[in-house]
C-alpha cells in the first residue's frame, strides 16, 4: 500500500468505525506501521490527527511496535500544535518502555505542559500520569510533581483536580 493510499483511508472519515477500520488493515500489514506514523510525524491538520488516533488504537493492542518510534515521537512532542496529537502522542508515551537518553526531554516537556495555563486537561493527566511514572525511577521528582500539581489545582478544570487528587494520593504514600 502506497502512503497516499493510506492517507485516502485516513481521510474517509472522522469517526471510531474508520480509525478501527485502519487499524485493522495495519495491524493485518504491520509494515504499514512505519508509514502511519510517518504521517502522524509531519504534525499536518487534518491528516496528522486521524494518523495519531490510528497510531493510538495500534498501539494499544500492539504496544511492541512504537518500541522504534518512541524517541522520535517524544523530539517531536514540542511540534505539535492540535491538542489532541499531543494527547495521543503522550498517551502512546505512556504505554512505550523508556530510555534514559530520552527520559530528560520528556520529563522536561511534561513539567512544562502541566505548569502551563494554555495546555489542555487530557495533555496534563497525561503529564501527570508520566510524571508520576518517571519518579518512579527517579524518586527526587516525586515532591516537584507533587507541588506542581497542587501549584495549579486551583486554576484548573474539574477533570485537572479529579486526576490530580489521585496523583496526589500516591505521590504523598510514596513520600511517607
Amino acid at each position: 500500500m502506497q502512503n497516499n493510499s493510506l492517507e485516502e483511508l485516513l481521510m474517509v472519515e472522522m469517526s471510531r468505525r474508520n480509525t478501527d477500520l485502519v487499524a485493522d488493515i495495519i495491524l493485518q500489514k504491520r509494515a504499514l506501521f512505519d508509514q502511519l506514523i510517518h504521517i502522524f510525524l509531519r504534525n499536518e491538520e487534518p491528516v496528522s490527527r486521524r494518523a495519531a488516533w490510528v497510531a493510538d488504537t495500534v498501539s494499544e493492542r500492539h504496544p511492541d511496535l512504537l518500541i522504534s518510534h518512541t524517541e522520535r515521537i517524544i523530539s517531536s512532542l514540542r511540534t505539535f500544535r492540535h491538542d489532541g496529537l499531543k494527547r495521543h502522542a503522550l498517551r502512546m508515551i505512556r504505554r512505550s518502555a523508556l530510555s534514559e537518553s530520552c527520559a530528560g526531554e520528556l520529563m522536561n516537556t511534561c513539567f512544562e505542559w502541566l505548569l502551563s495555563p494554555a495546555e489542555a486537561v487530557g495533555a496534563k493527566v497525561y503529564c501527570m500520569d508520566i510524571l508520576y511514572d518517571l519518579s518512579e525511577r527517579e524518586p527526587d521528582l516525586k515532591k516537584e510533581l507533587r507541588d506542581s500539581i497542587e501549584w495549579r489545582m486551583e486554576e484548573e478544570s474539574a477533570g485537572f483536580k479529579a486526576h490530580g487528587k489521585k496523583v496526589l494520593a500516591k505521590l504523598s504514600r510514596d513520600l511517607r
